[in-house]
């Protein structure tokens, strides 16, 4: 097994320009999981530090459908230990650049992003605005 670096706790903070795109990669923590795996191969509980806002079941039902979707794929390891690794495939690793772009897009544009749904609050008080 390769050595990675941890991924860092704060990796995804509550102001992370994420929350604000407009659009979403998959669902509401594919992205976030993509990004995860950038660098490489992952195990379910190193993934859960950056994704701790994410249930278990939550992220294993993102993992699924990115499976699915042939974003990821998972392998397990017999030994020494029983081990689960999830990795980006090739047309994974496709979608990184258009987050990049998608991110620079929300980091350029972060204002604007606030006061419209501060706006919106404003007139819409009580509202769920999360799409819930």
């Amino acid at each position: 097994m390769t050595h990675r670096q941890p991924l860092p706790p704060d990796m995804f903070d509550e102001l992370c320009p994420s929350a604000l795109l407009p659009f979403r990669f998959g669902d509401k923590w594919a992205a976030l999981i993509i990004r995860c795996l950038q660098d490489g191969p992952r195990r379910f509980s190193q993934l859960r530090v950056p994704l701790r806002r994410v249930t278990p079941k939550v992220l294993t039902q993102s993992l699924r459908g990115l499976e699915r979707d042939g974003l990821v794929s998972r392998t397990v390891h017999a030994d020494p230990a029983p081990r689960v690794e999830y990795a980006l495939t090739p047309l994974g690793r496709s979608m990184l650049e258009p987050m990049d772009v998608a991110c620079a897009w929300a980091a350029a544009h972060w204002d604007e992003l606030l006061d419209a749904r501060e706006s919106y609050e404003r007139r819409s008080p009580g509202q769920d605005t999360r799409g819930n």
